[in-house]
């Protein structure tokens, strides 16, 4: 069973909501990355996405881009990423991370030496955004060869199709992005996202985590109440970008606490 896998299991046994917070590697000071991962997960994240820059990501709106670029100009690439992971999990065996980016680094480092590396380094998982699930079933079987999960996204515009198409090659959890549009932009709709995760349950059978658009403790809770899983990205972000380098990790331990308990309030409440 993989990370993810009894990652899930334990906190369905126990009634919580998994809480995903991502953040780019590299940012915003290279040096602080694994001490924010670090902080994060002692702070109660249950699974730590962790972008790779790239310089046109295309879903993400313009904080994650900011991010991705002052990334970039710090020399950070798949390697870096990658090491931060090893360096990672040397103080945490237990949070899964998933590496969520875009096919080109991983196409341009070289898929089969990725997966390997990704895999040594101690990934869990890999959500690639522009890797649809019908173009990529080699990719999938490599990664679930390798015991890393194959993550895929869902929108609003998901047909039935495509939820039955990531139910045949996803594993870990599947990621419903909430608004149509790009990360961190929009209102955030919580009685469609109740009336979506329903759709894609009744395709997929795999935990349902649900982001874009969740800023805050109260719209984390709303969301928890109707997924399994709450990921924010964009707020995390912003944040961090104000700060100064030797509260990066505090302030983002504090945000990820002040998360938690709202999810914590939710117990025993099933999607």
């Amino acid at each position: 069973m993989s990370r993810i896998a009894a990652t899930f299991r334990a906190l369905k046994a126990r009634g919580r909501k998994a809480l995903i917070p991502y953040v780019t590697a590299g940012d915003p000071y290279a040096d602080v990355t694994v001490e924010l991962m670090l902080a994060m997960a002692k702070a109660g994240a249950d699974v730590i996405e962790l972008g790779v820059p790239f310089s046109d990501p295309m879903a993400d709106g313009p904080v994650i881009q900011r991010a991705a670029e002052r990334a970039l100009a710090k020399g950070v690439g798949m390697p870096q990423v990658l090491a931060f992971v090893r360096a990672f999990r040397e103080h945490n065996d237990t949070t899964p991370v998933v590496l969520m980016g875009y096919a080109n680094p991983i196409e341009r480092y070289g898929v089969e030496r990725f997966v390997a590396d990704a895999k040594d380094a101690g990934v869990d998982g890999v959500l690639v955004v522009d890797y649809p699930p019908e173009e990529c079933e080699a990719f999938a079987q490599a990664l679930r060869a390798h015991e890393l999960d194959p993550i895929f996204l869902l929108a609003p515009t998901s047909t039935e199709q495509r939820m039955k198409e990531v139910a045949r090659v996803a594993s870990g959890y599947v990621y419903y992005v909430s608004l149509k549009g790009v990360t961190g932009a929009g209102h955030l709709d919580t009685l469609a996202v109740a009336e979506m995760v329903p759709r894609i349950k009744a395709h997929v059978s795999l935990p349902v985590g649900v982001g874009f658009g969740i800023r805050d403790a109260q719209t984390a809770k709303a969301v928890g109440a109707v997924s399994d899983a709450v990921v924010i990205g964009s707020a995390i972000v912003q944040l961090l970008e104000t700060q100064a380098r030797d509260n990066v990790a505090a302030a983002g331990a504090t945000f990820i606490a002040d998360i938690r308990t709202a999810l914590d309030s939710l117990e025993g409440v099933h999607a």
